[in-house]
């Protein structure tokens, strides 16, 4: 946790909210701030005025390009995602302004998800469902999944809740972040992982040293029976190398639900690519978590409001929050 300035309670603080459709539900906060609204082309006039940003359309890039240098700017930004990277600039990182994401209101839904990826395609089930609308009877053998290995790469809330939701499923899970510590490996120790896993697992966060961190030679690493799933960033991931490794049969399958341009464009070849499931950004994204992203901006504002530390602090420098 980091302590912010508190405001000064004589005037109203200036919320500026970064839109998307809906928009965000303030709750207890409504009447006692102003509340401003931008859009991508009105953003970089405004942030001079505020004392706050919600960042609520969390898939914009404005604030990259419409962050200020010097003078007036918010002394504090929250972003509705857990990923950062679409926000950091130099100026922001270099800055005296306090960032935060919303840490924690992902983590149980993606495990969920990872979960559900890994069983359909352990049980053959988006073949099941191709057969049962072509009426086409066609007995075949699934894959146990206890006993098996994953491989999770990336070590904060996200990737915990993957490891311990897959280990409820009998799967041996090895878990893979920036430092060895304990029960979680250290980057000199993935290729040795991947390279006996039957299910490798990206929930790792944006960086320098993330960025493109899959590609050939890492699928080539891998066994011709594992299956690969991102929920990391998009951006982690050389996709034309994994369309190849799925198209010479380098490994059996994977799952994508973040891509390094979305959306996905019609003409993209991962569409066709053989054993890949395609879902469009939505595996932290159950019923409610819009709800949920506001009640937890609310309680960030209130601690920020009364000069209390706040959680989900991001190092900016490293693009994400801490472990501990």
């Amino acid at each position: 946790m980091t302590s912010a300035t508190p405001p000064n309670l004589a005037e109203k603080t200036t919320l500026l909210v970064l839109d998307a459709d809906p928009p965000p539900r303030l709750g207890r906060l409504t009447g006692r701030v102003r509340v401003e609204h931008a859009d991508e082309s009105s953003l970089a006039a405004l942030l001079p005025t505020a004392d706050v940003l919600l960042v609520w359309d969390f898939a914009s890039h404005a604030v990259r390009r419409a962050w200020p240098g010097e003078g007036p700017r918010p002394r504090w930004v929250h972003t509705a995602s857990a990923g950062v990277d679409h926000l950091m600039c130099p100026e922001l990182a270099a800055s005296d302004t306090l960032v935060t994401n919303a840490r924690g209101v992902f983590d149980q839904p993606i495990a969920e998800y990872v979960a559900a990826l890994v069983l359909a395609m352990a049980k053959d089930l988006p073949r099941t469902w191709d057969l049962q609308r072509a009426r086409e009877w066609r007995h075949r053998e699934s894959q146990r999944i206890a006993g098996t290995r994953a491989c999770v790469v990336g070590s904060g809330p996200i990737g915990r809740a993957i490891e311990g939701t897959l280990k409820a499923l009998g799967i041996t899970t090895a878990l893979v972040g920036r430092t060895p510590r304990a029960g979680v490996h250290g980057p000199e120790d993935l290729d040795r992982l991947i390279a006996r896993a039957d299910w490798v697992v990206s929930a790792a966060p944006l960086t320098e040293d993330t960025y493109g961190m899959f590609d050939a030679r890492r699928f080539g690493l891998m066994q011709p029976s594992a299956r690969f799933v991102n929920v990391g960033r998009g951006q982690l991931v050389i996709e034309e190398a994994l369309a190849e490794a799925l198209a010479s049969r380098w490994i059996a399958g994977a799952a994508l639900d973040v891509f390094e341009h979305e959306p996905l464009g019609p003409d993209s070849p991962l569409w066709a690519a053989p054993d890949l499931i395609v879902s469009p950004h939505m595996s932290g994204d159950t019923v409610g978590w819009r709800d949920e992203l506001g009640r937890q901006f609310v309680e960030l504002y209130e601690l920020w409001e009364t000069g209390e530390p706040l959680p989900n602090v991001v190092d900016k420098q490293r693009g994400y929050v801490p472990g501990h």
